[in-house]
């Protein structure tokens, strides 16, 4: 189980994380020490951070550079602030992901699930959100987002699409969607598979994410 430290000075909100991370199955503990934050990260001795920009003392483009020069932890931003230089800020100082606020759980379950699959291969038993490039597949209801937009896909897209961001950076034979999909004694024409892929591209489109399916021409398909 991972253990989650909150670098938040907004104890509503703080709380309101750490109530939600706990239905996930999470251990999360505050920082309490805003003048040495790492005082609190020794203490806690975290898997991933999550830090809010505008802090008491030093803000938290600081601690997140001052935490890289001693562990390799993931760490995601919380901020209000969403302008594009404090997303470069953040990131040059080492953060893997920025969220802006307000936000939802459910985007933050996925970031963080994301994130910890990166940096330590985790496979939560109760993962329903799969996050890639921005785009957020939820397992639980069969949809797909993209910031504030949703669409609802069938069980083959579903399937499709799970198995390609399951297997991102490298190339998905048509082959083995076709027997993801279908029965191997069930003959399907191939061009069903190309009509499937189109369907779920499409929907994809119309969430901004019209390149999110390459096709790698002669060998299958492929999540970058």
């Amino acid at each position: 189980m991972h253990k989650i430290m909150l670098v938040e000075d907004d104890s509503a909100l703080c709380q309101q994380v750490m109530d939600g991370l706990k239905k996930w199955g999470f251990i999360s503990q505050a920082s309490v020490n805003f003048e040495n934050i790492l005082d609190d990260f020794n203490r806690i001795k975290p898997q991933l951070v999550i830090m809010d920009v505008n802090l008491p003392c030093f803000d938290g483009f600081y601690w997140c550079s001052r935490i890289r020069e001693i562990s390799k932890l993931p760490i995601i931003f919380l901020s209000s602030q969403n302008a594009n230089m404090d997303i470069v800020m953040a990131i040059n100082s080492g953060a893997d992901d920025y969220i802006t606020k307000p936000f939802s759980m459910q985007v933050l379950i996925a970031k963080i699930q994301a994130v910890l699959r990166r940096a330590y291969d985790y496979t939560p038993s109760n993962a329903e959100y799969f996050e890639h490039d921005g785009l957020i597949l939820n397992i639980g209801d069969g949809s797909v987002m993209v910031d504030d937009k949703k669409a609802e896909l069938t069980k083959n897209e579903l399937k499709m699409l799970l198995h390609l961001m399951n297997h991102k950076g490298r190339i998905v034979s048509r082959e083995s969607i076709m027997q993801l999909l279908w029965d191997d004694d069930l003959y399907v024409n191939d061009n069903t598979l190309t009509v499937n892929i189109n369907r779920l591209r499409a929907k994809l489109a119309e969430l901004g994410k019209p390149d999110f399916i390459e096709t790698k021409k002669g060998q299958g398909y492929i999540v970058t």
